[in-house]
């Protein structure tokens, strides 16, 4: 019986290629594709620019399984289940191709910012793998020199919903206490007081108004 395939293998390859150091013919032969096929989207020849589409999070592929076929090229990956199981209901959406560059500026914001969480934690915020996260951890990344951290939610490659619940649940795990966003706490406390500035400003403005109208009154009385 032949090994069921990806929903999407165009897509799934191309996500592969971009985040994974797995081999072509291993990327081709769990996507159903010919190697030619897999050297074209590596190479961006193929017809249609391809949004990657991550089988880790569609539960097609576990992460152990990406690592077991990192570490041997003649592993040939099992497919978690069909997908014709696959009911995405909730997490990070598709990352853009425009934003495939963006992934390990977001990864290296949280290693900076937030050391407590974890490499699974972020593999599933951004969509990467720990072979990735360790690269930028130890910084034997590729490309570390241009890389820049950036906050992922500006990037737009997480929520800040699941970042902070991300964190929160880090924090929990370590034993300390979750970081409180203060970047807004200088522009809540100016807007209260123009807030209260203007609305003491209309009040005396209709208390003024009052004041001629009972004087206009009075005069005519």
């Amino acid at each position: 019986m032949a090994q069921a395939q990806p929903l999407m293998p165009h897509a799934t390859a191309s996500w592969l290629v971009d985040n994974t150091a797995l081999s072509f013919q291993q990327i081709a032969e769990f996507c159903g594709l010919h190697i030619l096929e897999v050297q074209a989207i590596a190479d961006d020849t193929a017809a249609t620019k391809l949004t990657g589409r991550d089988p880790v999070r569609a539960h097609e592929l576990t992460l152990a399984e990406i690592e077991k076929g990192q570490a041997d090229p003649e592993h040939k990956l099992q497919i978690l289940k069909g997908p014709e199981q696959q009911r995405r209901t909730k997490g990070p959406r598709y990352t853009p191709v425009s934003k495939r560059q963006d992934k390990p500026d977001g990864i290296a914001w949280i290693i900076r910012n937030h050391p407590e969480v974890t490499d699974g934690q972020i593999s599933l915020l951004i969509g990467t793998t720990r072979t990735t996260i360790a690269a930028l951890r130890d910084r034997t990344h590729w490309n570390i020199a241009n890389i820049t951290p950036k906050d992922p939610v500006t990037l737009g490659l997480t929520t800040q919903r699941e970042l902070d619940a991300a964190i929160a649940k880090a924090a929990k795990a370590a034993g300390i206490e979750a970081p409180q966003d203060t970047r807004l706490e200088g522009d809540r406390e100016a807007l209260i007081d123009q807030l209260r500035r203007e609305r003491e400003t209309a009040a005396h403005a209709g208390d003024a108004i009052l004041s001629e109208v009972d004087q206009l009154f009075g005069k005519r009385a």
